[in-house]
């Protein structure tokens, strides 16, 4: 075991030398990387081992890291996972793969066969973010507009996307999340919303009954890509007058299956990350 140590060790300080004047950078890339490769498996000890710099080196890029929003620390703590901030700035590079623009025919033919309001939301941190919005035909319009930062835990878009997570991203994103009702229906309680998340994976699709905003009842399904992750949701927004068992029957199949239809079509699409 000892020798495995110390190469990597040697290669570790080889790459910061790889690039003049950009070792601290390559020290701090270093770091963020294993917390990225292995969430939840990393303290400060396991960080100062595997990645070979000295212990003070590493508690003050991890007291950075965690400064600037890339990593926090998991609950219960002592380990790291990667940070709000990091994730955020992830899923804007989802953004630049045109999600929006590969989404939009299925979300404009959702709206146009439901004729209800829908929703294209992207991970930003411990919120959805609206990166599109087709209105419904019909009189009642949701105050909603495309920037709009929603809440993951009150939202359909939100619990589909945490039910999609592995069950230790889920748990990491669930440790962070600080609950706040904003009407008598939202889930404020950790265990609550695990159940919640436990029904909408049976079901195959999310439900926000009232939670965001009163007198609305949301659909949500996952966008996933082709290794299974989320990367964004979708949601059909119906008043409350207008719902009921039989319109949610409907409307929970159209919604997966245009969630389904956008991943399809994102699988096919040239990734930003593609050569």
């Amino acid at each position: 075991m000892a020798p495995r140590t110390t190469k990597k060790k040697r290669d570790l300080n080889s790459d910061v030398e790889k690039v003049p004047g950009t070792a601290a950078f390559t020290k701090f890339m270093a770091v963020l990387q294993l917390i990225g490769d292995r969430p939840r498996q990393y303290g400060m000890a396991d960080l100062c081992k595997t990645s070979g710099l000295p212990r003070a080196t590493v508690y003050r890029i991890v007291d950075a890291l965690r400064a600037e929003g890339l990593v926090a620390e998991a609950q219960p703590g002592n380990t790291f996972v990667l940070g709000p901030r990091l994730i955020n700035l992830a899923s804007r590079s989802w953004e630049s793969f045109d999600l929006r623009t590969i989404a939009h025919p299925a979300i404009k033919q959702l709206r146009d066969e439901t004729g209800e309001t829908v929703h294209l939301a992207v991970p930003g941190g411990l919120e959805m973010v609206y990166i599109d919005k087709l209105e419904s035909p019909q009189a009642v319009r949701m105050t909603s507009r495309i920037g709009t930062r929603i809440t993951l835990y009150s939202s359909s878009v939100g619990k589909a996307y945490l039910a999609a997570l592995t069950p230790a991203e889920r748990d990491d994103l669930l440790g962070m999340i600080t609950f706040n009702r904003y009407t008598p229906h939202t889930i404020t309680q950790r265990k609550a919303l695990e159940a919640e998340l436990k029904a909408t994976l049976k079901r195959g699709y999310s439900l926000d009954r009232e939670e965001t905003e009163l007198e609305i009842r949301c659909l949500g399904a996952a966008i996933v890509d082709a290794a299974g992750r989320p990367v964004g949701g979708i949601s059909v927004s119906v008043p409350k007058y207008r719902y009921d068992k039989a319109v949610e029957a409907r409307l929970s199949k159209m919604v997966r299956q245009c969630a389904d239809t956008i991943a399809a079509q994102m699988t096919d699409a040239k990734s930003p990350w593609s050569d």
